[in-house]
């Protein structure tokens, strides 16, 4: 259970990678500089893999209840505010999106005298808001139940975060400045990753109950 849990990390950092190319030639087309160069630059980036590390760092964490579960072993409240914390991390990105996106299109060029203090406060306060709320919500519930919910809670917020950050990149690409575009592009990203997030540890249950049904005598 160990290893398809290890899978399922490696195949949603595997996702975002690959993912990263289409998603910003779609986003910037048509573009002068919508190519290979744009399309690879991020990678290039230490900013773009720290937030991977953050990301898949984040999932890894989520998967601990369902792998314990798979194991039959006991679940304690201490390995449930692991995933709590995540996803009311994955939450407070879904906030600093939206954030992120809204003030490009109000402030439009203005946009990128922003300090970044703005969305990271964002960010660490709602992180915090949240994983109390996720915390007291969850008393008296079974573990997997748990994670059941902040999965369909991050679902329905990547949505709804989706449904802000599209159109104003829209209506942001319309508009000539330099760089039109960028924030609402980063409020994508993060309502994307946060989404494909949300269906960890439903893959993670299909490759397991698969492999059961293939091993029944094997516990891991």
């Amino acid at each position: 259970m160990k290893r398809w849990a290890v899978l399922v990390v490696l195949l949603y950092l595997l996702i975002l990678v690959v993912l990263t190319a289409p998603l910003i030639v779609v986003a910037f087309y048509p573009s002068n500089r919508a190519g290979l160069e744009l399309a690879l630059e991020p990678l290039l980036e230490w900013g773009y893999w720290a937030a991977l590390v953050v990301f898949v760092a984040a999932q890894a964490v989520m998967l601990i209840v369902p792998v314990e579960l798979s194991l039959g072993r006991p679940t304690s409240q201490r390995s449930v505010l692991w995933p709590i914390l995540a996803s009311g991390l994955m939450i407070g990105v879904l906030c600093a999106g939206i954030v992120v996106s809204l003030n490009e299109f109000f402030r439009k060029a203005n946009a990128d005298s922003t300090s970044v203090a703005v969305p990271f406060g964002v960010l660490l306060g709602l992180w915090a808001v949240w994983t109390i709320i996720f915390a007291r919500t969850s008393r008296g519930t079974a573990a997997m139940d748990v994670v059941t919910q902040q999965c369909r809670y991050l679902i329905k917020g990547s949505i709804l975060e989706l449904l802000v950050a599209v159109p104003t990149h829209i209506v942001a690409r319309a508009r000539d400045y330099c760089c039109a575009g960028f924030w609402t592009f980063v409020g994508i990203a993060f309502g994307v990753s946060v989404m494909l997030f949300s269906f960890g540890p439903g893959v993670f249950f299909l490759f397991a109950a698969r492999w059961k049904r293939l091993h029944p005598q094997r516990a891991d």
